[in-house]
């Protein structure tokens, strides 16, 4: 039996819940006719949030619109016209709100169907099995549940509707029969006038008599429609008053949750973070919100001036509607004020004289009419203190910036196509910063500063103008790009560690150190493309905290640990060390990294245990100590002795001349990467291709090849020195260093790397 005839079966309330789940996000017609083929499809185990089932989902809901079209094409029957007309309309809802967004549908069916089973197990009290559900959560969708909120406000709001024009129909009605009650007050009035002066007719009595059982049967009339009015202001007052607190409830989840979720989630990808832009869907929810709110308002105001028209209210009783108006403004203005938003955020490293990008976007702004008077935005860059300032005062000095921004000001345009109100600004540039004084150990790449974008928005033809602001991530200002390094780990801890409300721009001084370890791997795998295993975290752990522990899960890492005190011997921090290993892989190791091929994060004892117990010839890859962004190759060979041995590291600049896989093909004596598999299996592949028939170049000369050699080592095992080929008849000078120093530019006296030049 198929989930939908069970769910049918449902009885009371269970079938109430059944019904109130289905409305104008998807009609209930379109379960019940497609009820096969939607639970065929869409039971199976998808996961909304992963990038690779987006494609799916998308042709899923192609599919089911072809279906619901397929299906209204069938009902040809008299009987069934209007249940084609209602799938028809279902197809061109879908076609036009879900085409380009194709996963919220997707969760609405899925929130749908969950609903369903949930309470068909509830009444079965046994589990559906292990067939037609498996792979589902019975957890309610978010996204589900808000559309559902939203149709229940909408259906609310035309209800209230319908309640207005009653009353004014009742209001009216009421004007006229008073209207009527008057003129025959004024006739009774007149007859008894005519008496005072003249002896009254027979006939004067009886129109008297008849008039007076008019205006008793007029007033009674009267009376009962004033109840009737009074009790439909009551009715109203109480329906606008509770479809306002599931306004304010639906708005505070939509703004308060997933915007804050969706802003969270915008920061932790400046760290590498996946990012699940769902903001055209939070836009959806917005602009119903501004579309709903702004009818209630009208029908607020509408209901006060029915009342204005007519009073009658006896004295003591509370008015709700001024209230009303007043918080329902408000929840607008909240609105507005908190979907103006940093669609795009400025770089979080920025050095100054270079062009930056950023775009903000309005997301009630098509909805609410914006555009109609484009609102103009205009960027300056503010101090951590001076966003202090402006939170607790909610504006800013008019000469207030720390900085000059070339091209800040731009006007907001709006796109019909994606329905978007925004603005993008493509060239700005900081052209001067100005810092504040520094304490203790600050240096300027502490400092953080912000984007303030400022506008003035007008809604309702002028009725109401909002002022807006949003600020930006923060922002650190450099000059030169050695601040770099120290500058990504201020935002690298900012973006990690911030909280939720926090005062600009505070972090905590320690963190635990799997939240570190949590964001070293995030930042890693974003720039290489391959996580840290548990086995790279404890190395990082080690060298953070400067002690080897069992167990550093219930340790707390201090920012000074992290980036300001140098490792022990050395001249550079645990940061410095880990981005310039970072910068290197990203560059110049990546295919390796990602094929499990560079151990790295080993220590230097560690791989020479590793290797002792290894056949001659092999190798593995680890990250230097001593060498910031340095990659060295340990190998087991036979001196004197079977012993292992370290080259010198090799750095970004000696790959920029020749890649790492081409530089271990060079070496003969590598014959197995750890701990046995061939070379050439591991790197042939990014091996540079060879062609010994090179022709000769345009200007005429031969092209040399830069081949690696290390003295000594001419093979597997083997000690002998090759010859020096003859166009070097001496080695390079010791005792000459460099700021890097590297295998390229040094030659020791026991194991060294020279770098030759064959002609070819």
């Amino acid at each position: 039996m198929s989930l939908w005839t069970k769910a049918q079966q449902l009885q009371g309330d269970a079938l109430q819940q059944v019904r109130a789940v289905y409305g104008e996000h998807f009609p209930i017609e379109v379960r019940h006719f497609l009820a096969a083929w939607i639970e065929e499809k869409m039971w199976t185990d998808i996961d909304p949030e992963n990038p690779q089932h987006e494609q799916y989902v998308a042709g899923l809901v192609t599919s089911l619109i072809q279906e619901l079209e397929t299906k209204a094409q069938t009902m040809t029957t008299e009987d069934l016209f209007l249940t084609k007309l209602k799938l028809m309309e279902a197809a061109n809802m879908f076609r036009q709100r879900y085409v380009h967004n194709p996963l919220n549908l997707f969760r609405i069916i899925r929130h749908c169907l969950n609903t369903e089973m949930k309470l068909v197990q509830q009444v079965e009290n046994v589990a559906l099995g292990h067939g037609m559900g498996q792979g589902l959560s019975l957890v309610p969708d978010s996204s589900a549940e808000i559309a559902q909120q939203l149709d229940f406000l909408r259906r609310r709001t035309q209800e209230t509707g319908e309640d207005l024009r009653k009353m004014e129909q009742e209001q009216e009605s009421f004007a006229l029969q008073y209207h009527e009650c008057t003129k025959l007050n004024a006739h009774l009035q007149h007859l008894q006038t005519q008496g005072q002066t003249q002896p009254p007719s027979q006939q004067n009595i009886e129109v008297e008599k008849k008039l007076r059982r008019q205006k008793e049967m007029l007033e009674q009339m009267l009376n009962q429609k004033v109840a009737n009015l009074m009790q439909l202001r009551l009715t109203l007052a109480d329906k606008l008053k509770d479809t306002l607190s599931h306004l304010n409830g639906l708005q505070s989840r939509v703004l308060d949750d997933e915007l804050i979720r969706w802003k969270r989630e915008q920061q932790l990808q400046g760290n590498g973070a996946q990012f699940n832009n769902n903001l055209d869907t939070i836009q959806e929810w917005c602009e119903t919100l501004a579309e709903i709110i702004w009818l209630n308002r009208q029908q607020i105001k509408e209901a006060e001036r029915l009342k204005v028209k007519l009073n009658l209210d006896p004295p003591g009783v509370v008015d709700m509607l001024p209230n009303l108006n007043s918080k329902i403004t408000q929840l607008l203005s909240s609105l507005v004020t908190s979907t103006f938003i940093i669609e795009k955020q400025p770089p979080q490293v920025m050095k100054t004289n270079t062009r930056f990008t950023s775009t903000v976007r309005l997301l009630v702004g098509g909805k609410l009419n914006v555009h109609m008077t484009p609102p103009q935005v205009k960027v300056t860059i503010i101090s951590e203190a001076q966003a202090n300032a402006l939170l607790k005062n909610d504006k800013m000095a008019k000469s207030e910036a720390s900085g000059d921004i070339l091209n800040n000001t731009g006007t907001m345009e709006y796109h019909q196509a994606t329905r978007q109100l925004s603005v993008s600004f493509r060239n700005m540039q900081l052209k001067k910063i100005k810092r504040a004084e520094k304490k203790g150990t600050e240096s300027v790449m502490d400092e953080k500063f912000s984007l303030l974008f400022q506008s003035q928005f007008s809604v309702g033809g002028g009725e109401l103008v909002f002022q807006v602001w949003t600020l930006s991530l923060p922002v650190v200002v450099i000059v030169h790009g050695n601040q770099e390094p120290h500058a990504w780990a201020t935002v690298t801890w900012d973006n990690a560690f911030a909280e939720p409300g926090r005062i600009p721009f505070a972090v905590p001084d320690k963190v635990a150190w799997l939240q570190v370890a949590d964001a070293l791997n995030m930042k890693f795998k974003a720039a290489t493309g391959r996580s840290l295993t548990e086995e790279n975290l404890r190395f990082l752990a080690e060298k953070a905290f400067r002690t080897q522990v069992n167990d550093y899960s219930g340790m707390m890492l201090s920012w000074s640990q992290f980036c300001k005190e140098p490792l022990p011997e050395r001249n550079f921090t645990f940061w410095e060390w880990f981005y310039a290993v970072m910068k290197l892989t990203r560059e110049h190791l990546r295919g390796p990294w990602n094929d499990g091929y560079i151990l790295g994060f080993v220590r230097k004892k560690q791989a020479e245990e590793m290797l002792s117990a290894c056949a001659n010839g092999t190798f593995l890859l680890r990250f230097s100590d001593s060498e910031l962004g340095g990659v060295t190759i340990a190998w087991v060979g036979v001196s004197e002795q079977t012993e292992v041995f370290m080259l010198q590291p090799f750095t970004s600049k000696d790959f920029a001349i020749r890649s790492l896989a081409d530089r271990i093909s060079d070496l003969q004596h590598l014959v197995y990467l750890y701990p046995e598999i061939p070379k050439d299996q591991a790197f042939g592949k990014y091996y540079t291709p060879f062609n010994d028939n090179q022709p000769t170049s345009v200007n005429g000369y031969v092209k040399p090849l830069l081949v690696t050699h290390v003295p000594g080592w001419s093979g597997p095992g083997s000690m002998s020195y090759p010859n020096t080929p003859q166009m070097y008849p001496h080695s390079p000078d010791p005792s000459v260093t460099r700021d890097t120093p590297s295998v390229a530019s040094a030659v020791s006296d026991s194991v060294s790397s020279l770098t030759t030049v064959m002609e070819l």
